[in-house]
């Protein structure tokens, strides 16, 4: 199956967040998947899927609060961030210790851009050193099929 018919596969699907875990997961890979969306009212990311709901409950959140570095290149920039092996995880992320008893050491972070705002991040990750730049440039056309939902979400919330 080609990118295209990925796609629309997920643009047709009745529920297109696992729709997207699955093909994220054939064409990329992850041991974990979660979809974040900006909350701008209250300065949070609120969790809206997860693969591992037990460990990363939906409709978690998590505060913005100041721009880490990672925040500045994904939320501020609009850049993927890709961290190679659990220094990077830990350097980013105060959850890291859970990652890590997740199995996790690596990380893809896909900014959803909506005109030129971050709206919300789709999040990917696997063992250490997974994840590489063609990954980031292969996820980005699957990462914008959530703009319109996180537009919804944002109208709902």
């Amino acid at each position: 199956m080609t990118d295209a018919e990925r796609l629309q596969a997920i643009k047709a699907a009745p529920d297109p967040y696992s729709a997207l875990e699955m093909h994220l997961g054939e064409i990329i890979g992850h041991k974990l998947f979660t979809l974040m969306v900006i909350d701008r009212a209250t300065d949070e990311a609120a969790r809206l899927y997860s693969s591992d709901p037990e460990a990363y409950p939906v409709k978690g959140r998590k505060p913005l609060g100041d721009l880490t570095a990672w925040g500045e290149k994904v939320l501020a920039k609009g850049q993927p961030y890709i961290g190679y092996d659990a220094e990077d995880i830990r350097s980013v992320f105060f959850d890291h210790e859970l990652i890590a008893r997740l199995g996790c050491a690596s990380v893809l972070n896909l900014p959803v851009i909506s005109g030129t705002t971050v709206i919300g991040t789709v999040n990917l990750l696997h063992e250490a050193g997974w994840y590489r730049p063609e990954h980031a440039e292969r996820g980005a056309p699957f990462a914008a099929l959530l703009v319109p939902h996180y537009l919804a979400w944002a109208e709902g919330s």
